[in-house]
């Protein structure tokens, strides 16, 4: 795939202090890409660089081949952005917003409206005035702002900010929905774990206004090694000391319903011969699947210590 968007060594320093740090990611057509990181890491700058409302100290962002620093125009005639909360006229439609939006582009036309209107389920609202929306009916107008010029990138930072479940599961489809079958760029910087690894393809996790890591969100969530619970009913002790004594270099840990042990896939048929074998019963193996939120802690807290060692 080609990337739509490239991060090339972005440094960002503010009064002498560097923010961002030699950022490095790419982001490609038909992906939704999420961008993790804790309160104050950097992500809304890297944001707000990509689409040019600060400067960039050190690298480039390019976006379809074009330098943000040096052609800046052409760079972001690509993108369709919403950066924090989208602001509209709330005494006006939401129909006269996007055409006073629309008048900013050449070759919107009404037809291209209510396609777009059309697209993000407005079509029975669009109409009434602003101030009468939900939330998440005024995330939704935003998001078909976003899209009168047709961008091959779309950013949104904290795009689910506030709305209920259902808002926030209407936000996740369309955006699924606009990298599939639009083939779009989406960038979705976001602090909500759950939601990114339902929506995303790949994340890239920031500290510290440092990339930690860029991964798929299921290999990052599963990797190789993952950790499996063996249901002993009895002898749990027992099948601990043995596994430790035969397979020294597995970490085992006795549970409620057995031991969990974290191995990979197939290590499982040696473990379950070394408990047979010594003749403890074994009624069931069952993987312990973990959440992006307890892979993001686990790796953030690697990170941390190992700045301390």
């Amino acid at each position: 795939m080609s990337a739509v968007i490239e991060i090339q060594h972005v440094t960002k320093q503010i009064k002498g202090k560097t923010i961002i740090d030699q950022l490095s990611f790419d982001v490609h057509r038909g992906e939704v890409f999420g961008f993790l990181g804790p309160n104050g890491a950097g992500k809304t700058t890297t944001i707000r660089m990509i689409v040019g409302l600060i400067g960039i100290t050190e690298g480039d962002i390019k976006i379809c081949g074009h330098s943000i620093r040096t052609d800046f125009e052409k760079a972001v005639s690509h993108v369709g952005a919403i950066v924090e909360n989208p602001e509209m006229y709330k005494f006006m439609s939401g129909y006269d917003n996007l055409l006073h939006f629309a008048r900013m582009s050449s070759n919107v036309s009404k037809e291209k409206i209510a396609e777009i209107v059309e697209l993000v389920g407005l079509t029975d609202r669009i109409k009434d005035k602003v101030k009468t929306y939900s939330l998440g009916m005024r995330q939704r107008l935003g998001l078909a702002q976003c899209l009168l010029h047709d961008p091959d990138v779309l950013i949104l930072d904290e795009p689910t900010n506030g709305l209920d479940p259902a808002g926030i599961r209407e936000i996740r489809d369309h955006i699924r929905m606009l990298a599939r079958e639009r083939n779009m760029a989406v960038i979705v910087s976001s602090h909500l774990l759950s939601e990114m690894e339902m929506m995303c393809d790949r994340i890239g996790i920031i500290q510290k206004g440092k990339l930690i890591d860029v991964q798929m969100v299921h290999d990052f969530v599963n990797g190789d090694v993952k950790t499996y619970q063996f249901e002993i009913r009895e002898q749990q002790e027992k099948a601990r000391e043995i596994l430790i004594h035969s397979h020294p270099q597995i970490s085992v840990d006795v549970t409620n319903d057995g031991v969990a042990i974290t191995i990979t896939k197939e290590e499982i048929p040696s473990i379950v011969k070394t408990l047979v074998n010594a003749d403890i019963s074994l009624y069931g193996i069952e993987e312990v699947t973990k959440s992006l939120e307890d892979r993001f802690l686990e790796i953030t807290k690697e990170k941390v210590g190992a700045a301390h060692v």
